[in-house]
């Protein structure tokens, strides 16, 4: 097996069996944003701490990424030949610790419309999403549809 790395060190817990996104939490205006930043888009206050972000959440909105994206910034390898196209959305996490909401961008596992709708259930998950030039395993994290089996496990 390669070795892993990650597309970005601080965004999410890893390596973990539950992972979990790190969000900035400020307490004076009490605004939880993703990824993590180092002053309030709100006050512009810089008395911040991280946070785990919930697991689960609900699909706000999304679409299908049909053509490869502008490199750079994106990161990946894949010719346009070869080009899958995937699915991105935005998942609205409930932050009960803090009683607000973010809302990520992020991919998703499932490129089918038929497959998506707003307002599901869905987790996060870490997959592949690349190999780098030194043939290590780049991980990004997703978000996956909670499947019926999953309903009744505690997250």
């Amino acid at each position: 097996m390669a070795e892993q790395v990650l597309v970005a060190e601080g965004v999410f817990t890893w390596p973990s069996d539950e992972p979990q996104l790190i969000g900035s939490h400020f307490p004076e205006s009490g605004v939880t944003v993703f990824p993590r930043t180092s002053a309030c888009p709100k006050t512009a206050s810089r008395v911040v701490e991280d946070v785990l972000l919930p697991r689960r959440g609900t699909l706000w909105s999304w679409t299908i990424q049909g053509f490869p994206p502008k490199n750079p910034p994106y990161i990946g390898t894949e010719s346009p030949k070869d080009f899958v196209p995937y699915g991105v959305g935005y998942v609205q996490l409930a932050d009960p610790e803090h009683r607000g909401e973010v809302i990520v961008e992020s991919r998703l596992t499932v490129n089918d419309p038929a497959t998506l709708r707003i307002g599901m259930e869905m987790e996060l998950v870490v997959v592949p999403f690349t190999t780098d030039a030194e043939g290590r395993e780049v991980l990004t994290y997703a978000f996956a549809p909670v499947t019926s089996s999953q309903n009744g496990a505690s997250s």
